[in-house]
């Protein structure tokens, strides 16, 4: 015979996905205020992750909320400011990076692949280490600019993100292989 204590008599509301995000955050806020330790935090965030009913979150919470009268919006407040200004920091630094970069001319239209590596034989040689020695092929396909990673060891990235394949590319677009980055530019 089993006891009401082992299943509930009624339905347990799921927890969403917004109330645990408020958990974590204001653990978080607890740990950088200094009110929780390493190893307190550390533990109440495995606990939310797996917390079933919004009961529990109010537990692992309850000794964070609003100490010292309002300190806590006041900080979410500062937090949210500080996030934004990096982000905008992080924009001007990419964007400064860009304008610096050496471009690279996108062949003509009418030539075959240009093929990109350390190897002598490539169209476009480039004698960084990071650069294998057949790197990757930029070429035009059905009116659009094609370029592809050919099994390089370190990579080749469009705007940042590595690709694995083949992706579309224009002009502007910010390309690397491996440590290497260009400007992608039609003039």
């Amino acid at each position: 015979m089993t006891s009401s204590f082992e299943f509930p008599a009624f339905p347990v509301p799921r927890l969403s996905d917004a109330e645990r995000d408020r958990a974590l955050s204001q653990l978080r806020e607890g740990a950088a205020l200094g009110r929780l330790s390493h190893d307190t935090f550390l533990r109440r965030m495995e606990l939310a992750l797996v917390a079933r009913s919004a009961e529990d979150l109010v537990v692992l919470t309850a000794d964070l909320d609003n100490r010292g009268g309002g300190e806590g919006a006041w900080t979410r407040r500062v937090f949210a400011w500080v996030g934004r200004a990096s982000a905008v920091t992080v924009g001007v630094r990419r964007a400064w990076a860009a304008e610096r970069l050496p471009k690279l001319l996108l062949p003509h239209p009418s030539a075959r692949a240009l093929r990109i590596g350390r190897d002598p034989g490539n169209g476009l040689r480039l004698t960084d280490e990071t650069v294998s020695r057949v790197h990757a092929e930029l070429g035009l396909r059905n009116g659009v600019w094609v370029l592809t990673d050919l099994g390089s060891s370190n990579g080749t990235t469009v705007n940042g993100r590595r690709v694995t394949s083949s992706v579309a590319v224009r002009d502007g677009d910010q390309i690397g292989f491996g440590r290497t980055l260009f400007r992608l530019s039609a003039s």
